[in-house]
């Protein structure tokens, strides 16, 4: 070797358009690098400024591209960044540069987290509301039959309630939907056994209304409470709840994608066809709006206002539930929501009350 020749890493040579590589030494001589054969045969040589050296990219092999089209390809990064740096090249990759700075990485990470944050807690929100204000009536009814379909297909099952049973209700139900803001032709009553979903009567965005078997059996002969329920349901589409929740999970979908990338199909599918089951749940303060609009309906239609107040004794005797309101909790407390029923009945009497 000659004493003027500065050896730089050991690699592959691949001449021009061809699949074929010997082993090859990358060296400087005489001003210029060049690519030598372990035999000493000159393979390639150029000055530094017309290569072209591809950017570091973790431990990716770099490859050095010759003005002939030949590429010296290197797992020895460091030796290239070296080379680099000798010839007047400070900079190093992008990416490389995000990869060695670590502390960045994370400020990074957490400036994701936060402005996801920020999205969730202020955009979102206000976003919702423009799309209910310029959704088309079809589209409640399209959101609605594609969660109805979702839910017989997974959960729900076919009704095992007599007709006579189902009779009542339903007399009951026409009752109190006929006094509704929307009228009784805006509101579909449907039975269905609960399966995983138990005791639960639940509105989807376009009226349709589903009250499971078990809820009716553990009611017992206490229509009118299951009546309550139906009402309290049907505060939820007058308010417009189970449309917000359903663009709530929709967004919320969207958000994780955008954060995740391609999460795949069929986590895409999940997150997509999720939003119709998290739609069946609301918040806290969706729920005390629907309870006292439930208090006003069943008072129009001359049933006792605070019916669904014993819907809430029953979870509490035969289900257990005596939970409060924290403030980690997204419902109200079974006990402070049927104290807030009987509160607001009594303060509607007192307004109805003559002077």
């Amino acid at each position: 070797m000659a004493s003027d020749e500065r050896p730089i890493c050991r690699g592959d040579w691949h001449p021009r358009d061809s699949s074929r590589s010997a082993a090859a030494r990358l060296v400087e001589k005489d001003g210029q690098v060049g690519a030598i054969a372990e035999d000493g045969t000159a393979l390639a040589s150029a000055v530094f400024s017309t290569l072209d050296i591809s950017a570091r990219v973790g431990s990716i092999p770099r490859r050095v591209e010759f003005p002939d089209g030949s590429l010296f390809e290197t797992a020895d990064n460091d030796a290239i960044d070296g080379l680099q740096l000798a010839n007047g090249r400070k900079r190093v990759g992008f990416v490389h540069g995000l990869e060695r700075f670590h502390p960045r990485l994370l400020v990074f990470v957490a400036a994701v987290f936060l402005l996801s944050g920020l999205v969730y807690r202020f955009a979102l929100p206000v976003l919702v509301e423009v799309a209910v204000a310029v959704t088309p009536p079809v589209v409640p009814k399209l959101m609605s039959v594609s969660t109805l379909a979702t839910l017989d297909r997974t959960v729900l099952d076919e009704t095992k309630l007599d007709e006579a049973k189902k009779r009542t209700i339903s007399e009951g139900f026409a009752r109190i939907a006929a006094k509704s803001d929307r009228g009784a032709s805006a509101y579909t009553l449907n039975f269905r056994e609960g399966g995983a979903i138990g005791p639960n009567a639940f509105a989807l965005p376009d009226g349709t209304l589903i009250i499971t078997d078990e809820l009716v059996v553990l009611a017992g002969n206490d229509t009118e409470m299951l009546i309550g329920v139906l009402a309290h349901e049907i505060g939820h589409v007058e308010l417009e709840h189970s449309l917000r929740q359903i663009y709530r999970a929709a967004g919320m979908a969207g958000l994780i994608m955008l954060i995740a990338g391609d999460v795949g199909d069929s986590v895409e599918d999940l997150l997509v066809q999720g939003g119709g089951l998290v739609s069946l749940s609301y918040s806290r303060s969706a729920e005390a709006a629907a309870d006292r609009h439930s208090v006003e309906l069943m008072e129009k239609a001359g049933y006792d206002p605070t019916a669904i107040a014993r819907f809430f004794e029953i979870i509490e005797k035969k289900l257990g539930d005596t939970s409060g309101t924290n403030i980690l909790s997204t419902h109200p407390g079974t006990p402070e929501r049927k104290k807030a029923i009987r509160e607001y009945e009594a303060e509607l009497r007192q307004k109805q009350a003559p002077n």
